[in-house]
């Protein structure tokens, strides 16, 4: 052979690469790996937002509840005396502001109704959100505290803005100085946190409202606000 054809066809031959299909491979495997990082993302957000009531309902909704509401129900107000001083303060009837019951607490976002429920059925009320311990005070005749509970971390069908809005999920982040703001009646009652605490028992009774709810899925610690009305 001519060996300058020779030299062209050994030039040739050998640049006969399979280029395109390096490509496919290369898109394929990137493709792959993002598809992989976006489920284990994705799978990471789903525990952080579910894992808590994933956990609740695991451990059983009514074994959290009575951890929860144990103490009320083991104190009755009979036992306890109420030091707080009483006066015949009540802010002025506003028939603007809402017929039903409420709390709010500005600082984290809470805003949700009070529910009145008897101890027999206080799991009723806590699976909607709050819940009025019965047999104490109420905002209006303050023959003692007035002491709302509610779960941190709720149920599974429960939205992330309903939890934050509607249960204590944020009650850890209320501070000394923070205001706690009541509807009854249609007449608001501004409350100020003077101190706060964890336990198994309400360690304050003198308090005019007390906040409190579980600090874990399955402990029986308690994370409670003691605040004082004040006049507006």
């Amino acid at each position: 052979m001519d060996p300058v054809l020779l030299h062209i066809y050994y030039q040739q031959n050998p640049q006969v690469e399979i280029i395109p299909k390096r490509v496919k491979l290369s898109v394929a495997q990137i493709l792959r790996k993002a598809s992989l990082w976006a489920f284990a993302f994705g799978f990471l957000i789903f525990l952080i937002l579910y894992a808590p009531s994933l956990i609740f309902m695991a451990l059983g909704a009514s074994k959290s509840s009575y951890l929860l509401f144990r103490k009320a129900e083991d104190t009755p107000s009979t036992t306890i005396s109420y030091q707080a001083k009483v006066d015949d303060y009540q802010p002025r009837l506003d028939t603007s502001l809402p017929l039903e019951n409420r709390v709010s607490i500005p600082s984290v976002g809470i805003n949700t109704k009070i529910n009145e429920m008897p101890y027999e059925n206080y799991e009723e009320a806590l699976k909607v959100g709050v819940w009025r311990v019965p047999d104490f005070g109420t905002p209006y005749e303050r023959k003692a505290p007035v002491i709302l509970a509610a779960h941190r971390y709720g149920y599974l069908r429960w939205s992330v803005p309903y939890r934050l809005k509607n249960s204590f999920y944020n009650l850890p982040k209320v501070k000394v100085g923070d205001t706690v703001e009541i509807i009854w009646r249609q007449r608001k009652y501004i409350y100020e946190v003077y101190a706060e605490g964890k336990g198994e028992e309400i360690a304050d009774y003198s308090a005019d409202l007390i906040l409190y709810t579980c600090e874990d899925l399955n402990s029986p610690v308690r994370i409670f606000k003691y605040a004082r009305l004040i006049r507006v």
